[in-house]
């Protein structure tokens, strides 16, 4: 009987218990939050002071081989033209940045959006990049579905630009852009047959800066990769990816529910996007 008269205060005690450690954990998280909120308002503000300097060396490097470069050494212009290369690949750097960086900052504006339409528009967008080139495109039949338009154009845009520069040692590039898995949870993907790479490394493919391949073969800075898989993730969607050394790539993405909808936005105020 003792027993049981204790077991409303052991109830009570675990109740308490219970309440204490959700209050931790919401604490701990809010923190969490914080600290992520406040290093994504460095890295921007950083990457956006950055710029100015940057240009600045650069355009004093450029005047000086313009103006000087006659009476100069060969070993100085030499120097010269380096560093006005690596202030170029910075500045590339710094744009990819504060791209990443809005993306974090920004909140979704859902649309109902023809991703047909959006292919197409992409990749005519992507001319100037096949040039001379002889590339096939291939794009299966896209649906319609509510998401930031100008974000997931983006994602679409940065696998799209991706596919055509891996691709550019076959004399004959062959992109394709479709989509499989059930209508209620489609997964769509952007395959190539360019030069792939080790998936030894994939679990580094979407971290900022990474590269698979090496500058002097590739250009690139390592965020666009990067910049999509976190659009993705805002849409409550995943990335990943599947390739092999010398066999080409395919990336695959889902768009779930978003995470972070604008709040002013209520599902029946979506827009249509043709």
């Amino acid at each position: 009987m003792a027993r049981v008269r204790q077991l409303p205060k052991l109830e009570e005690e675990i109740r308490q218990l219970k309440k204490k450690f959700e209050e931790r954990v919401d604490q701990r998280s809010a923190e969490l939050q914080a600290a992520n909120d406040e290093l994504q308002a460095l890295t921007y503000s950083v990457s956006h002071d950055l710029r100015a300097p940057v240009r600045r060396i650069g355009g004093f490097c450029k005047l000086l081989l313009e103006d000087f470069a006659p009476a100069l050494p060969a070993e100085a212009i030499a120097h010269l033209k380096r560093i006005g290369d690596e202030t170029r690949r910075m500045g590339l750097m710094l744009d990819d940045l504060l791209d990443f960086g809005r993306v974090e900052r920004q909140p979704l504006h859902l649309v109902r959006t023809s991703l047909q339409h959006m292919i197409v528009k992409t990749i005519a967008e992507l001319e100037d990049e096949v040039g001379s080139r002889h590339v096939e495109w291939k794009t299966a039949a896209l649906p319609r579905l509510e998401c930031d338009p100008r974000m997931v154009k983006q994602v679409f845009h940065n696998l799209l630009s991706n596919a055509l520069k891996f691709t550019r040692p076959r004399p004959r590039a062959v992109i394709e852009v479709g989509r499989t898995g059930p209508r209620s949870a489609p997964v769509f993907f952007v395959r190539d047959n360019g030069v792939g790479f080790d998936m030894q490394h994939a679990s580094k493919l979407f971290d900022i800066f990474q590269r698979m391949h090496r500058a002097e073969d590739f250009e690139g800075t390592g965020v666009g990769l990067a910049t999509a898989r976190r659009i993705v993730q805002k849409h409550g969607g995943r990335m990943w990816a599947e390739a092999e050394p010398h066999k080409g790539a395919v990336f695959y993405f889902t768009l779930g529910p978003p995470v972070h909808v604008n709040s002013k936005m209520s599902s029946s105020k979506v827009r249509d996007r043709g």
